[in-house]
């Protein structure tokens, strides 16, 4: 009788932690909100903004709304030290186990934080750092870059071509060497100006620099590298043609000709599953070209030639079948060869080390408060 006593007692005892056991489980699961992944997402302004922040956000969180991830914000985060270190150990103080850094000089910054968090994957914008717990991603916004410069070369009048520019670094000078390789493959005598704000969104340094551009340089087309398209609009108040950036501005005239855009949606969606999957940082980069729809030159308007569009579209299958922008002789606005005939230029290269700039660009020296 006492072993059959012991027995029903050890077998209470097994039976409630059993159910202990089964209620943890159904708590922690419960709605499936507390072990969904978190990913957080640092910007530089509003996620709702038309400009680079939102298109930013629009993309994280419909990959995170499609692979079951929540997403956590921190917005107006300024690029520098310590907003952005801030907004890491927010976020990671929240739960988040992925960080995206969504703005170019954010990576460089902040170093010794993300290898604080050897726990936390973080992806970020710029390929010039590398540690075990980051990779780069980006795309190859050069290909849209360079078929925007061949329509701004059989555009011009003028020979002077305008681009505002919000800094000098590897991202942007390649984009302002692709698209005057562009310029220059259909008009070898056009000339690209450009001017740098010293900031990402600025209406007035922008404004102001797309004004001395059409006053002072001559330029009869504009483009620009900046978060939002205060350039176009002042171009289209001007009545001068422009090429857009990021996204396609709307209620402009047809004197917007087309712009370079992101599809972000198709970039997040690899990385957050990537991320989902448990392979984080399995890849050290990601460069994403036309091919996979993450960057492309939008439909032109009517003030583009019937001729213009079908070199472009000539150039683009070009593209899309492996030709190789960056490559042949190219020499820089010095004069010094680059690259030479038969030669590429390496992705390394063009993702960490672009200090220089190609044959007719130049720098336009202009005062803009900064």
């Amino acid at each position: 009788m006492k072993n059959k006593s012991v027995y029903r007692r050890v077998l209470q005892l097994v039976m409630l932690a059993l159910v202990a056991i089964i209620i943890g489980l159904i708590v922690m699961t419960g709605t499936g909100k507390n072990t969904s992944p978190k990913v957080g997402l640092v910007i530089t302004g509003k996620a709702d903004d038309e400009g680079w922040n939102g298109m930013h956000y629009r993309g994280v969180s419909q990959a995170c709304e499609k692979l079951g991830a929540e997403l956590l914000v921190a917005e107006d985060t300024p690029e520098e030290y310590e907003g952005c270190a801030d907004a890491i150990h927010k976020l990671a103080k929240e739960g988040a186990t992925m960080i995206i850094l969504s703005s170019y000089g954010y990576p460089m910054l902040v170093q010794d934080v993300i290898e604080g968090y050897p726990d936390i994957a973080f992806y970020g914008s710029s390929a010039e750092y590398v540690a075990d717990n980051y990779t780069s991603y980006f795309g190859r916004m050069y290909q849209a870059r360079y078929l925007a410069g061949i329509v701004a070369g059989m555009q011009t009048k003028s020979n002077n071509i305008g681009y505002v520019a919000a800094m000098s670094n590897t991202e942007v000078n390649r984009g302002i060497n692709a698209f005057t390789l562009g310029v220059r493959s259909v008009n070898p005598d056009a000339v690209v100006n450009v001017i740098w704000t010293g900031a990402w969104d600025d209406e007035k340094a922008e404004t102001l620099s797309a004004e001395t551009l059409i006053e002072q340089a001559g330029a009869d087309v504009l483009t620009y590298h900046q978060n939002r398209h205060y350039v176009a609009q002042a171009a289209d108040k001007a009545g001068v043609y422009s090429i857009g950036y990021n996204t396609v501005e709307k209620g402009l005239s047809d004197n917007y000709l087309t712009a370079a855009v992101w599809d972000w949606q198709a970039l997040y969606f690899q990385i957050v599953r990537e991320f989902v999957q448990g392979k984080a940082n399995t890849v050290k980069q990601h460069w994403l070209g036309m091919d996979t729809g993450v960057v492309k030159l939008s439909e032109c308007s009517k003030s583009v030639t019937e001729e213009t569009r079908r070199h472009v579209e000539s150039v683009k299958q070009e593209i899309l079948g492996g030709k190789n922008i960056f490559s042949g002789k190219i020499y820089d606005n010095s004069g010094e060869l680059r690259c030479d005939e038969g030669e590429i230029i390496s992705d390394g290269l063009l993702l960490e080390k672009m200090d220089w700039f190609v044959e007719g660009v130049r720098l336009y020296e202009v005062e803009t408060g900064h």
